[in-house]
């Protein structure tokens, strides 16, 4: 028998919301980074998952997100081991210790990818949608808080849905989602987005409120936190990002009103955004990104930029106070949308975006590595770098030049793991410098990023590995490639690598 309206409707505790879930089921949740992520029915279920396996019974779901989201589900559910599997992003240390001790099994996604790959039934069957909502009407109007994610699809994917109905934040927020899913093929059409601020989709999340199992209502802060400072180096690579296109401008490479910014996550993207909000030949400009930070919140107070596209606010508090007490003003100056618009390929390529994002690694010849250390320990996951990547009018990575206190070098011969390849990544930066990469060949990209970018105290061991590497058109040499990589576990320092014994002298 259909659930009646009223019972649509039940106020649960998070404990109660938690023990509709069973073993072995599929939960999704909304959000995308630590913002729009539900909080307290995650947690719950933690304690839930702990109580089965302590009555030795198993309690293990599989999860899907937007992207990475807080301790307080990605953090609580790993230390209650009641992850099967996981998808698409993470960055929780706990999470991802499980991971690479092969306790959760993790299948990395382009996040543009992610809510069709439900659709299709590629994941399998969604038993359960929890999402996070400002407001929710008795009809089964949702209305998200700061982050998206694949919500959408999620919701109607789903066969319940429970909501956390988070009282922190207002219900001014409502109008600041801009919710679409594109029609499955052969019945797709072109997605009508010809300028960042172009509004195409609906404002709030509509489902059937039978399909609505509980109501949890919450009163949690995102756990959003605070960027550090540039320092010398961050700062260094801001500036020559900032005039590198700077420089593009005034080559008429990029026109004078200049082009949409995608920026990825981070103190080097927060930095660089600064940059360029300050450099007096780079015009105010428009984003279309996946993730606003607080960089972005403080270049609109300055008309440095116009208008951000986005999937979520990943804001500190202090930038999320700032928005909730002018949310009238950003209202009109940004848009929350599905990470299957905001990492769309066809918006990306018809835009015309320039895009920014970090590497762990990069190599002589443009592959970047952005998800592996030393090739087989998971950091993070792709999230939405390749989306951009691949499609940007120009593409940018940046990296300080070491990493570990000068120990490694982030400019190797062959990347341990290749996430971008050489032939979507134009541009390197580091606090050393830019190798624009368009237009070259093998060796003259290696010359390039060694003389540009790689740190002077390791350049000597570069230009031993491009010497002596094999003749033909990539200086590859499969015998010394990973020559640094493996010093570094030998000795814990990528210096002094004895390049004879390399090559097999």
């Amino acid at each position: 028998m259909p659930a009646t309206l009223t019972q649509a409707l039940t106020q649960l505790s998070a404990e109660e919301a938690a023990r509709l879930i069973r073993n072995g089921e599929t939960v999704t949740f909304s959000g995308f980074t630590s913002a729009g992520t539900p909080k307290a029915v995650p947690q719950a279920l933690g304690r839930v998952a702990q109580e089965e396996h302590e009555a030795g019974r198993p309690f293990r779901i599989g999860v899907i997100t937007g992207a990475s989201t807080t301790d307080m589900l990605d953090g609580a559910l790993a230390r209650a081991k009641a992850i099967s599997f996981r998808t698409p992003y993470q960055s929780d240390p706990a999470l991802r210790d499980a991971i690479n001790h092969g306790e959760t099994h993790f299948f990395d996604l382009h996040l543009s990818t992610l809510p069709q790959s439900v659709r299709y039934g590629f994941l399998g069957k969604i038993h359960w949608a929890i999402l996070e909502a400002g407001e929710v009407t008795p009809d089964g109007e949702i209305t998200l808080t700061s982050g998206v994610g694949a919500a959408p699809t999620f919701a109607r994917m789903a066969d319940k849905v429970i909501i956390e109905l988070n009282r922190h934040y207002p219900t001014t927020l409502y109008g600041m989602h801009d919710l679409y899913e594109p029609a499955d093929p052969p019945f797709r059409r072109e997605i009508p987005i010809f300028k960042p601020s172009d509004r195409i989709g609906a404002k709030t999340i509509k489902i059937d409120p039978a399909k609505i199992a509980g109501i949890v209502e919450t009163n949690f802060p995102d756990a959003g936190k605070p960027f550090a400072e540039p320092n010398a180096v961050t700062k260094k690579i801001g500036e020559n990002v900032a005039e590198f296109l700077a420089a593009e401008i005034r080559a008429d490479r990029i026109p004078l009103q200049f082009l949409p910014i995608q920026s990825g996550v981070g103190n080097i993207a927060n930095a660089v955004l600064g940059a360029m909000g300050s450099h007096p030949e780079i015009p105010p400009f428009q984003m279309y990104t996946e993730v606003v930070q607080d960089s972005v919140v403080d270049l609109m107070k300055r008309d440095r930029v116009t208008f951000a596209s986005t999937c979520s606010l990943t804001l500190s508090a202090e930038a999320m106070r700032a928005v909730y007490a002018d949310v009238n003003w950003f209202r009109h100056r940004m848009l929350m949308r599905p990470q299957e618009l905001s990492n769309n390929p066809e918006i990306i390529r018809r835009l015309g975006l320039i895009t920014i994002n970090t590497a762990i690694e990069a190599d002589f010849y443009g592959n970047v590595n952005s998800t592996h250390v030393m090739g087989c320990e998971l950091m993070n996951g792709i999230g939405g770098s390749g989306d951009f990547t691949r499609n940007a009018y120009v593409s940018i990575f940046t990296c300080p030049s070491t990493a570990k206190g000068g120990k490694i070098t982030t400019i190797v011969p062959q990347v341990a793991h290749v996430d971008q390849n050489e032939h979507s990544v134009k541009v390197i930066i580091t606090e050393n410098g830019v190798a624009d990469l368009r237009g070259l060949d093998p060796r003259e990209r290696a010359r390039l990023i060694i003389e540009n970018c790689a740190h002077p105290s390791f350049r000597p061991d570069l230009e031993s590995y491009l010497s002596r590497a094999h003749d033909g058109r990539t200086p590859f040499n499969p015998v010394a490639a990973y020559a640094l990589h493996r010093q570094y576990v030998e000795t814990g320092d990528m210096h002094g690598v004895n390049w004879d014994r390399a090559f097999g002298f």
